[in-house]
């Protein structure tokens, strides 16, 4: 157990995890070079394409340092906000963490959340600086702003350019010697019952669920009766895998400090719950691991088939994707407009992207997303709260007391001459100010507490065009306040396309009425009849645009003659739009549903 180091890789996008997690594989010979690819820990198609890491992914080495053989447990995490809940849980299964810093870039502002949650657990952390080689690359600034904004000591911080393969020996020298081994609780005289926590599960199509484990007590072998503690069902152990991106490496047995795949041959992932303990049937624990919380979704959006007779077809979709990435959540819905559909639970905009680009490629589903929306607690007249994930639930103005909003902690770093557009930026946002630091003369930090709703649509972009690219965000839930929020609901042919209604503060409900009818009449298609599209609160119209009827020429058969002719064709034309006004459906675009999204 002396030999084992179990360590995350954490990073701010793009400062090269993958690139890193790559040459340490290939240094301790995990993976032989005409097997080796970019991103190897990647295992979808979409991380590759995007370059992004989606899914946390460990890999067992082995590496002879100083004449002794180490194993390394590597668990490389993703960088971006949205995937902050699988940074978590691979911290809590390790002893120590590589804090990549890009050499040109710096501190950003994922890196400051990655590593305070490190902190929180109590790991070592190791700075290393990447891209060294890099014309622009600055050693001794980026130390000095880890040591400012962070306050771990970079005297010993490892340089290493991973593209280039430069200083990797160094690096893997650094986590024999650093890294402290796992610690065993077990008496001398005697063993103590198995305690190994669920980390990451996944399904397989041959292996069935399965459940990636860090055992911190006691051993385990094949043939055991192994008992989940949150259900409290046993079964037996079928297999033990150690973890491996091309092929898994079976073994017999596993004990305290190591990584192993646990393989029960479960049809679900229902009795695998990410954060759950597993012992042994024969000698249980008394307590479960403690410390664990599982994810919660923060952006809800509807998800409708564009052919409805493809419902089902989407709900054994998400029940399979759901095997493969428990954070979603989703129940059943209905929408006038659109149909049957789901109400989707997710960590964030890139995550819903991200889910719904799976669904459209993996199970070839065509499909139709609504606007983003966040949960909302509304507290009634009667006294009671409810949670609201749709602005179709929300109870008529009379029956509300307050509507409390979620809130969040938000960490920017930007160089200073950008700083003016982002204060008018985040002013517009309704954001409120908790601090500004000059990190550098040239770079600032700031803190603001901002209404989730007000980042969920397109604030990442507007963030990054203020800044030219340069500007970096991170948040975190903060809990919820009160505000003066109202449904605002558009019309179409005067029925409430209840897909299109979103809660927005009352300040803004006029502007962003107008807004919404003016994207709408760009989308709609005309009709044989003038279509009025209106945005309402409550039964008011605050705004209203016209789609003109389209023109047909019903005279054209008149070759001269009496004028009355025509005007009898004239006023019978005239009673037909009146009747087809009265009872014609207008049919909507998929675009009209995403125009929310594009409001400025």
């Amino acid at each position: 157990m002396s030999k084992i180091r179990n360590f995350s890789i954490i990073a701010h996008i793009d400062h090269g995890k993958s690139t890193l997690a790559d040459c340490i594989i290939s240094a301790c010979g995990g993976i032989q070079n005409r097997q080796m690819s970019a991103q190897v820990m990647d295992t979808m198609d979409i991380e590759k394409e995007r370059g992004i890491t989606i899914k946390a992914q460990s890999v067992r080495l082995n590496y002879c340092y100083k004449g002794e053989n180490f194993v390394l447990n590597l668990i490389d995490t993703p960088g971006h906000v949205d995937f902050s809940y699988e940074v978590n849980r691979s911290l809590a299964s390790c002893e120590g963490a590589l804090l990549v810093v890009d050499a040109s870039q710096g501190v950003q502002a994922q890196t400051i959340a990655n590593v305070y949650t490190a902190i929180e657990y109590n790991l070592t952390i190791i700075p290393v600086i990447n891209k060294i080689d890099l014309p622009n690359a600055d050693v001794e600034r980026v130390k000095d702003e880890i040591e400012h904004i962070i306050g771990i000591d970079c005297s010993n911080a490892v340089l290493v350019s991973a593209k280039n393969n430069i200083g990797i020996d160094e690096l893997l020298s650094a986590i024999c010697e650093q890294i402290p081994s796992p610690k065993s609780s077990n008496d001398i005289n005697q063993q103590n019952p198995l305690k190994a926590l669920i980390y990451d599960s996944w399904f397989d199509n041959y292996l069935g669920a399965l459940a990636l484990v860090r055992i911190f007590d006691g051993s385990i072998k094949v043939g055991d009766e192994a008992r989940v503690m949150a259900t409290n069902e046993h079964h037996t152990v079928l297999d033990l895998l150690y973890p491996h991106p091309l092929s898994p490496i079976k073994t017999k047995s596993a004990s305290e400090g190591e990584i192993v795949i646990i393989v029960m041959g479960l049809k679900s992932l229902s009795a695998l719950q990410v954060g759950d303990t597993i012992t042994l049937e024969n000698n249980r624990a008394k307590q479960a691991i403690a410390g664990f919380s599982p994810a919660k979704p923060f952006v809800f959006a509807g998800l409708y088939p564009i052919d409805t007779d493809k419902f089902e077809e989407l709900r054994d979709a998400l029940e399979k994707l759901k095997l493969n990435d428990s954070a979603i959540s989703y129940e059943p819905e209905t929408s006038l407009a659109l149909g049957f559909g789901f109400r989707v639970g997710f960590l964030g905009l890139l995550h819903m992207e991200v889910v719904k680009e799976r669904l459209e490629r993996e199970f070839r589903l065509d499909l139709i997303a609504t606007a983003p929306t966040v949960t909302y607690r509304v507290q009634t007249t009667a006294g009671d709260e409810i949670l609201i994930h749709n602005p179709c639930e929300l109870p008529p103005t009379n029956n509300i007391s307050t509507i409390l909003e979620p809130f969040v902690h938000a960490t920017i770093i930007t160089p200073s001459e950008f700083l003016g557009n982002i204060i008018t930026l985040l002013n517009k946002r309704r954001a409120i100010q908790t601090k500004m630091d000059y990190i550098t003369q040239t770079r600032v930090l700031l803190e603001y507490d901002i209404p989730l709703n007000e980042i969920v649509m397109d604030f990442y972009d507007k963030l990054k065009s203020a800044t030219k690219g340069y500007a970096s965000f991170d948040y975190e839930p903060c809990g919820y306040r009160p505000g003066r929020l109202i449904k605002l609901d558009i019309r179409v042919a005067g029925e409430i396309v209840d897909a299109l209604s979103i809660i927005v503060p009352e300040i803004n409900a006029m502007s962003k009425g107008r807004d919404l009818v003016s994207a709408m009449k760009e989308i709609v298609p005309r009709q044989l009849f003038e279509v009025a599209i209106q945005a309402s609160i409550g039964s008011k119209i605050i705004a209203r645009e016209t789609v003109k009827s389209v023109g047909k020429n019903v005279t054209a058969k008149c070759y001269g003659g009496d004028i009355t002719r025509k005007r009898k064709l004239l006023e019978k034309q005239k009673e037909g739009k009146k009747r087809m006004k009265a009872i014609g459906k207008v049919a909507l675009p998929s675009e009209a549903f995403l125009s929310v999204l594009k409001i400025d």
